[in-house]
């Protein structure tokens, strides 16, 4: 497998793809937003029994969650817009270039903040950073841990991204981000979500087939640099939903 951008190929090394997305069920997985975990509830109605273990002849089930605080999701412009906008109108490519970075978050009067110098520091090692970025960016924090697939990340402060961070992305034309944390803003910030803001540049130019896929983990089998992402998403008609984003690891030089 190759893909081409800007010159540069982007061709599959033939190691195992990298699934990013964080499994929820009936009580695990990560949460944010101080939202419970999925819940799974059997349905019984009408002397229907939608359990096969209780001796009902299938397993049938309501669901319970939120898009935003379980699990991996990927959310459009209409998280931050009055104006009705859905994921599933959105045209993703099947597979994009992509950009893995690792980054250190800067700490400032107690938080921790994902820097436009962090940005450029990691992606510079493996990219030329005068040009535009490739169409998706993987960006992982350090210190990376496995404890982030069933973290509660509710009134913890999660590391966030300063403004000029995300303008140094758009003005790269990467119209896909996809972050370990639970958002690109502040946890508690007043509501002026200025990071989606600045990404989606709304309401001024709005980027109406961008995406930010927050929850996603990048595990240290994955290394920084160059690869090709299959980002999947559910077709659900809202502003986001879960999903799946999936690495091929690619070669390097």
């Amino acid at each position: 497998m190759e893909l081409d951008f800007q010159g540069i190929s982007f061709v599959a090394n033939g190691a195992a793809h990298e699934d990013l997305s964080i499994t929820m069920g009936d009580g695990h997985g990560s949460r944010a937003w101080y939202v419970d975990f999925m819940r799974l509830e059997v349905v019984r109605a009408n002397g229907f029994l939608g359990s096969v273990a209780e001796g009902g002849a299938v397993n049938f089930r309501n669901v319970k969650f939120n898009p935003h605080g379980n699990g991996t999701h990927t959310e459009c412009l209409g998280h931050i817009s009055p104006e009705a906008h859905s994921v599933n109108e959105l045209t993703i490519p099947i597979l994009m270039p992509c950009l893995v970075m690792s980054v250190f978050p800067e700490a400032r009067n107690g938080d921790q903040v994902i820097t436009e110098r962090e940005l450029t520091l990691s992606a510079s090692q493996h990219w030329n950073t005068q040009t535009n970025l490739p169409p998706a960016v993987v960006i992982r924090t350090l210190p990376n841990s496995a404890s982030k697939v069933g973290r509660n990340w509710s009134n913890t402060n999660p590391p966030y991204f300063e403004v000029e961070a995300m303008r140094w992305l758009v003005e790269r034309n990467v119209d896909h981000v996809l972050v370990d944390v639970p958002s690109v803003d502040r946890e508690v910030d007043g509501g002026a979500l200025a990071a989606h803001h600045a990404f989606w540049t709304y309401p001024d130019n709005p980027r109406r087939q961008s995406t930010i896929t927050e929850l996603a983990f990048a595990p240290e089998s994955l290394p920084d640099g160059r690869h090709i992402l299959n980002l999947q998403t559910a077709a659900f008609d809202m502003d986001a939903t879960p999903s799946r984003p999936v690495v091929i690891p690619c070669n390097q030089n």
